[in-house]
């Protein structure tokens, strides 16, 4: 079979390896059937997760469907369609045990193209497959349910929940990408009264404003700063979601804090930033990091099949697997800054 293998920084190739087989009583393979390219993938191209190695399948998004069961294995069968989660979960460690399962201590957290081999192939391992994947009913296309393995989850728990966004407060998410676009979605859950989107791309804040900004701002022809102390009378946000990654948008984001308020940091960082104390420190600032527990996804994905996201228009690109090389060439370009979830399913 084909996969999407990492060759060190900047370097992929779309090549032949080996079919995947059952390690573990616990494993499913599933045949790939849609998956997607994240953020996060770009992050490990450009160097910024030095505990991926040479050799691995990327990719930790994706819907399939059931070929094989270890003999562990008790909640699948061959044929079941199923949502691969991007975090795997032993459900036996003390994390497991809290709901904690990004934190897994038996083998799991966020393993799939990080320390195993992940689903951008045509066949993937699933490990801990009754914990790792949820079950499809037919009415939910795959486009939709694959935006439940990672950025809609990731966004909810990482962003809003560990925001403590409330009804009435100001929101700024900073990064319109897919995951600062699934924060946007997400927040509405809880009636803020402003939501504020900032990034360079006008594409991409024109997708903002479909999916519920009520005010975007163009970060480098605009002062963002000024903008926002300007409507919330010189306070500053309640929250802000930081969904880039990089040192300037986080440093921002804590100019951007009202006292009190809280900043929620998404974004995978592969350099360090500056945390200015010597102004945070008397400004009872809450700073929060964190990597997605998917607790959320069989909530999330109710909500999915009972009508309440709309997310048909986050899928901006989408290719046959044998075009995965053109798709990432597509997402990671600048110039197509257009381009928000790239999906990739069988001819």
């Amino acid at each position: 079979m084909k996969g999407l293998v990492y060759g060190g920084p900047g370097q992929r190739a779309w090549k032949d390896i080996p079919d995947p087989e059952v390690r573990d009583p616990r494993d499913a393979i599933i045949r790939v059937d849609a998956v997607t390219i994240c953020g996060t993938d770009l992050h490990i191209l450009g160097g910024d997760v030095p505990t991926v190695e040479r050799g691995r399948v990327l990719g930790h998004e994706a819907v399939g469907t059931v070929v094989e069961t270890g003999s562990g294995v008790s909640g699948l069968a061959a044929g079941d369609r199923v949502l691969a989660s991007c975090i795997s979960a032993c459900g036996i460690c003390e994390y497991c045990r809290q709901g904690t399962y990004g934190q897994c201590l038996g083998g799991g957290g966020w393993i799939l193209g990080h320390l195993v081999d992940g689903v951008q192939s045509e066949h993937a391992r699933i490990p801990y497959a009754d914990l790792s994947t949820y079950k499809l009913p037919e009415r939910v296309s795959d486009e939709a349910a694959v935006l439940v393995a990672d950025i809609l989850p990731t966004a909810y728990e990482v962003g809003v929940l560990n925001g403590q966004v409330r009804p009435g407060d100001t929101v700024v998410v900073v990064g319109a990408g897919p995951i600062g676009l699934a924060a946007v979605v997400t927040a509405r859950l809880f009636s803020p009264a402003h939501i504020v989107v900032v990034d360079k791309a006008e594409s991409r804040l024109q997708a903002a404003k479909m999916f519920g900004a009520d005010t975007t701002i163009v970060a480098g022809e605009q002062d963002v700063l000024e903008t926002v102390r300007e409507m919330t009378g010189g306070l500053g946000a309640h929250v802000v979601i930081e969904a880039v990654g990089i040192p300037a948008t986080f440093e921002l984001c804590t100019t951007l804090v009202r006292p009190g308020g809280r900043i929620a940091n998404i974004g995978v960082h592969g350099k360090p930033a500056t945390l200015h104390l010597e102004d945070l420190w008397i400004r009872d600032i809450t700073l929060t990091t964190g990597l997605v527990d998917t607790f959320s996804t069989p909530r999330l994905l109710d909500m999915l099949i009972a009508g309440q996201f709309d997310l048909g228009h986050m899928i901006t690109h989408r290719f046959g697997l044998e075009e995965f090389m053109h798709a990432y060439d597509v997402f990671a370009d600048p110039a197509h800054s257009g381009a928000l979830k790239v999906l990739l399913t069988r001819s």
